[in-house]
Parts: structure tokens; C-alpha cells; sequence
């Protein structure tokens, strides 16, 4: 057999993952966050904003306050970084063989033109890398959180919550054990759903992103041996909190990412959850109850014209699944480390965006796959319609009411009613003669008489009402 022919194509500037490759548009905006080169900012923001807050208190001697031209400058150093800053990083990283430093050499650089050259020896005061690198994620973390993830997932619950409301009256034939039984409405499933994952989502927005900045063990050596007259505990809260994070006081030489793990956990069970929902949608597609609208010109099989495949559903469970593959290994491995630093969390969170990432995507297939949903109402009505043994267990409770109201001959209504329809359908007209053959009072026979499989749904319309 001949070997298949094949031209290298290592150096071309081509994407290894999906993420970078086929899916690059939907997951775009974490770029911003969640990138090296992202990271790399956010290590200048800190490193800048570092120096401006020693200057603006004037912890050290000799070092007052900038003029407001010289802060904003500093600061341009941030919003000015681009694609030529991550080259320039990238080579200085190359000399240093270390990416802190490369930054702190970065903003060196840039002092002298500021007309503050004599303050480089400021630039990563008393910092220990980690210092950097633990604020830095924290700031790109909880910018994708709260600007790129939380909105996507916010909006696909919002669109769950629509078609709750529009479908709040639909009744459905509910399925336990993938056997029929007691009849829902599509919009009481769509809320529970919604209810579910709005709770997790109440719980992410509430995530408190912790920052350090205390030297090599936690312990403000360095800073109190070279300026032992600041209170480096205030210098340090208040900075941490200034970059709008949450201030922890008690650190080894890393902060110890416990927050990053209940983050990754929440996130993970929003996906599970998530997951369950593409589970349940492509089962329902299976059996009729939605019809998938067409996309012009898309094909569903390369062999089989007539078929539309559920492929949002399925491409959103498998990116789920990736996410939380991640996400679990994230928030295991982050809150261990050895002694007083070890590493393994450096290489761990450079895969924080591909997390994100994948969870991104899902939550973006999910909301189009919705969108190309129609409720097929006929097909739920003609369910219910050859499922009329459903109604035994009403039948049965209206004879326990019966019983206990005192009307004679109501005795074993749950036996009565499993030989009657366990194991075999009961239609409309059997299940009335069987009502009327029962003795039961005009007004409870009455009831059970206008009964059908799609009248009886209980409340399930009006339990929409707790989304609002």
C-alpha cells in the first residue's frame, strides 16, 4: 500500500486546537482574557498600577507621587500594548528565559521616556513573581467571567425562560423511566431547566476573586527589611482591592486558588446541567415532540438527503464534556501545592482559557440549536391521546378521597386500577366506562369524566410564575 502523501505543514502559522482554528469566532472574545498575550497585559496593568500606588502613598523615601501626565503615561503603557509589545515580550522572554521579568524589563524600558527613569529599580518592588502572575489571573478571570461568560450564559437562560413562557400551557406527556406518565406542560419543564441554571449562575456572579501581593512566603520580609516604617499589610490590601479583587491576608508564596476551584466547580455544574439540557432536547427531537427548522443549503447526512441532524446538541455536549474534563482537573490540582510553592499551578493555568473556551462554545450551540427549534403540538397532543392510562393515578387519589369522605365501594383503588392499565393501553373510552362503573359521587365522577391526558397537568402553567 502506498504511504499517503504528505507536505509538513509545522511552520505555517497554522491552529493545533479548535478552539484557535474552527471555532476561533465563537470563542474569540475570551482572547482578551484568557490569552498568553492577555496575561502578559494584565501583568503589565499589575506591575504599572504596582508602582503608581507605592509612588501615590509614598511609602518609600525619596519616591513621592507622580505628576497626573507621568500616571497617565505609565498607564498608557498598558492600553497602548499590542501585537508589537507581546514580539517585544516574546523577546526579552527569549534572553531571560523567565516571563515576569521579561515584563519587568518591558516597563524598564519604557521609564526614561516618562522622564522617570530613576525609579526602575521600583518597577516589581518587593514582588516575588507570583505576586504578579496570581493578581494578573485573577484580573483576566474575572473579566472573562463577568463580561464574556456570565453574558452568554445569562442570555442562553433568558432564551430557555422565552420559550418556558411561550409554551407554559403546551401539555406534554411526561416520561420517568423513559416510560409514559403523569402529564407536564413543555413550558414546566423549560422553567425547571431555567430555575436550575439560574441558580448556578446566581452563584458564579457571586465569586470572590482573591489577590495577593506579600512576597516569597507570604510573610512581607523583603518589604519590612527594606522599608521596616510602612504598614505593608494597608499598602497591600488597598492595592489588591484597587484592582478590584478581594484582598488575602493569609498566603504561602502563592495565593492558594481555593477561589479559582469554587469558581471551576460552579462553572462545571452549570455545564452538567447544561449537558443534561442537550440530552433531553435531542431525545425530544428523536420522538417528534420538536421539529428542526432547515438551514438553507446545510446538509444533515452526506448519504441520506432527507435527514437535520441535532448536530448543535451534540456538538454542544461533547464541548461540555472537554470543558468539564478541565475544569475538574483545574480545581484539583490548584488547591495543592507543595509546602511553600511548587509549580504545578503554573502549567495548570495556562489551560484556564481552553476551560472557558469550551464552555463558550457549547453554550453558544445550545442557543442556536434552540433557535432552530419549532414545538410540534400535534405530535405532544397525539401523544397524550394514546396514553390515556396515565389517568389511573387520578383515578386512584379521587377514590382514596372518596373512601375518606365516606362513599362506599372505593375499597383498593390502587390494586383496581394497576389490573386495569399496567402493561396495556386503556383508550378514551374504556377509561370512562371504567369511571362510571366505579360508584363514585356525581360531583367526583363529573370531575373524572372531563379528564383527558392533556387536561391533566395540575398547576404546571401556573409554576412558570416563579421564574419572575
Amino acid at each position: 500500500m502506498a504511504e499517503s502523501p504528505r507536505v509538513s505543514l509545522a511552520s505555517e502559522p497554522l491552529a493545533l486546537g479548535a478552539l484557535d482554528g474552527r471555532y476561533r469566532a465563537a470563542v474569540a472574545p475570551l482572547v482578551d482574557y484568557l490569552s498568553e498575550a492577555a496575561l502578559n497585559r494584565d501583568r503589565v496593568h499589575v506591575e504599572v498600577e504596582w508602582l503608581i500606588h507605592l509612588t501615590s502613598q509614598s511609602v518609600l523615601p525619596g519616591a513621592g507621587p507622580l505628576s497626573a501626565e507621568q500616571i497617565a503615561q505609565l498607564r498608557a503603557i498598558v492600553t497602548e500594548f499590542d501585537a508589537s509589545s507581546v514580539n517585544e515580550l516574546a523577546e526579552i522572554e527569549a534572553v531571560t528565559v523567565h516571563d515576569v521579568k521579561a515584563v519587568e524589563y518591558y516597563i524598564g524600558r519604557r521609564l526614561p521616556a516618562i522622564g522617570i527613569e530613576n525609579l526602575t529599580a521600583m518597577v516589581h518592588f518587593g514582588c516575588t513573581s507570583e505576586d504578579i502572575n496570581n493578581l494578573s489571573y485573577a484580573v483576566g478571570i474575572k473579566g472573562a467571567v463577568e463580561d464574556v461568560w456570565l453574558p452568554n450564559a445569562t442570555a442562553l437562560v433568558k432564551q430557555i425562560e422565552a420559550m418556558a413562557e411561550e409554551n407554559r400551557s403546551v401539555p406534554m406527556l411526561s416520561r420517568t423511566h423513559g416510560q409514559p406518565a403523569t402529564p407536564t406542560t413543555l413550558g414546566k419543564e423549560l422553567a425547571v431547566i431555567a430555575h436550575r441554571l439560574n441558580r448556578q449562575l446566581a452563584r458564579i456572579a457571586k465569586t470572590e476573586f482573591l489577590g495577593k501581593i506579600n512576597g516569597a512566603t507570604g510573610t512581607y520580609a523583603a518589604h519590612v527589611a527594606s522599608v521596616p516604617g510602612a504598614d505593608w499589610e494597608a499598602v497591600a490590601k488597598s492595592f489588591v482591592e484597587g484592582l478590584g479583587l478581594t484582598w488575602n491576608p493569609l498566603t504561602t508564596q502563592i495565593e492558594s486558588h481555593d477561589w479559582q476551584a469554587e469558581l471551576y466547580a460552579d462553572i462545571a455544574r452549570f455545564n452538567r446541567i447544561l449537558h443534561n439540557v442537550c440530552t433531553d432536547i435531542w431525545s425530544y427531537i428523536s420522538i417528534g415532540y420538536f421539529r428542526q427548522i432547515p438551514v438553507a443549503g446545510a446538509t444533515g447526512s452526506s448519504t441520506m438527503p432527507h435527514k437535520v441532524n441535532p448536530i448543535r446538541f451534540e456538538n454542544a455536549e461533547a464541548n461540555l464534556e472537554i470543558s468539564n474534563g478541565l475544569l475538574d482537573t483545574l480545581a484539583a490540582t490548584l488547591v495543592t501545592s507543595r509546602w511553600q510553592r511548587d509549580l504545578t499551578d503554573s502549567s495548570s493555568q495556562r489551560n484556564i482559557g481552553v476551560a472557558f473556551g469550551h464552555s463558550l462554545l457549547a453554550i453558544s450551540n445550545v442557543a442556536k440549536g434552540l433557535k432552530a427549534l419549532d414545538v410540534a403540538e400535534e405530535v405532544l397532543a397525539g401523544d397524550l391521546d394514546t396514553n390515556w392510562e396515565v389517568l389511573g393515578e387520578a383515578i386512584q387519589m379521587v377514590m382514596r378521597a372518596e373512601a375518606i369522605a365516606g362513599v362506599e365501594g372505593m375499597e383498593n383503588p390502587y390494586e383496581r386500577l394497576k389490573d386495569l392499565t399496567r402493561g396495556q393501553r386503556v383508550d378514551g373510552a374504556r377509561m370512562q366506562e371504567f369511571v362510571q362503573g366505579l360508584g363514585l359521587s356525581a360531583d367526583a365522577e363529573s370531575r373524572l369524566l372531563a379528564l383527558t391526558p392533556g387536561k391533566y397537568t395540575g398547576i404546571a402553567d401556573k409554576l412558570v410564575d416563579h421564574l419572575k
